[in-house]
């Protein structure tokens, strides 16, 4: 149908935090310096806390360049995508020149791991907001969830947060995850509320898992759980996880359709990845459409080699 498909820009999407955002992947899909066990988007192929320059920049830029001169309305240019952003050596490179093309703000999602290296920090200086996440309150419990590099250690992490919350001068939002029977519960909550009360952030969000994880033992935390929680926490709290998601406005900006993935699926039962690499589909955006397809109770998941398979229900 004619509709270019961008190797590094995706959406824009319908998001529960930032409305519609026009995403910039900079990192190859599951590379991270997690492997976190909530994740929708699979295992971490390459754990990693090397940074470099993983996508050209100039190629994101012209890409970015581009779909803005097609006059793309969103609210947020959003720096997330496949893996964990502040691993490419250039991000501020590329917030700096987002800044020259668009007065759009620019939000960067990241997992919070790298941020105790100044030079991460200061990279990160000139976006509008950032929003990180802090799923535990101890080095068990982050090893247990998050499973990060061997070179991060929760302290190195949180005092990361720490320092740059308190030098940033844009909003930070701190996002915390829950899972039911792992942190889903008071004592392991509190925990991290103590912590969350040394981030200088403007809010907290509290999310918990909404779509297929990684391991099937991390499940969403109930919606009146969510509200006892969130009283643990002395600041501001939105619960952006536990509620129906049906008022969120799902755009169809994509030549696929859902109806494709179903097609794909009944000829052939399919991971995440290879619905993406089948369809040409950003990992987001198909991790939407198997979500929306699993509450109309279109396709199930099975296991198999641990991996997660979707196909259509009755097949």
């Amino acid at each position: 149908m004619g509709t270019k498909k961008f190797k590094h820009i995706y959406g824009p999407v319908a998001s529960r935090r930032l409305g519609r955002s026009l995403g910039i992947d900079l990192i190859p899909h599951k590379t991270c310096s997690y492997d976190c066990i909530y994740c929708q988007l699979g295992r971490t192929t390459h754990k990693t806390v090397e940074r470099r320059e993983y996508v050209p920049t100039n190629d994101v830029l012209e890409e970015l360049r581009e779909k803005l001169s097609a006059g793309v309305s969103c609210d947020y240019i959003s720096l997330a995508g496949c893996g964990e952003p502040t691993l490419h050596s250039s991000i501020g490179k590329i917030i700096e020149n987002i800044k020259e093309m668009t007065k759009i703000p620019v939000v960067v999602l990241t997992n919070g791991s790298l941020l105790y290296l100044p030079e991460v920090r200061d990279s990160l200086m000139k976006a509008d907001l950032v929003i990180p996440s802090l799923d535990a309150g101890d080095e068990d419990m982050f090893q247990y969830v998050n499973r990060p590099h061997k070179d991060i250690s929760f302290d190195l992490m949180v005092n990361g947060l720490i320092d740059f919350s308190r030098q940033f001068s844009g909003q930070v939002w701190l996002e915390i995850l829950l899972i039911s029977g792992v942190t889903g519960m008071a004592a392991e909550a509190k925990k991290i509320a103590v912590w969350a009360k040394k981030i200088s952030a403007e809010k907290i969000q509290l999310n918990t898992v909404d779509r297929p994880a990684v391991e099937d033992f991390a499940c969403a935390v109930e919606r009146k759980q969510m509200e006892k929680l969130a009283e643990l926490f002395s600041k501001t709290v939105e619960i952006i996880g536990g509620a129906q998601s049906a008022n969120i406005s799902e755009e169809t900006y994509r030549d696929t359709a859902d109806a494709d993935v179903l097609s794909l699926l009944t000829r052939r039962p399919s991971t995440l990845s290879g619905i993406c690499a089948g369809l040409g589909l950003h990992p987001h955006d198909a991790a939407k459409r198997l979500q929306r397809l699993l509450e109309e109770k279109a396709i199930t998941t099975i296991r198999a080699d641990h991996d997660l398979f979707y196909k259509p229900v009755g097949k």
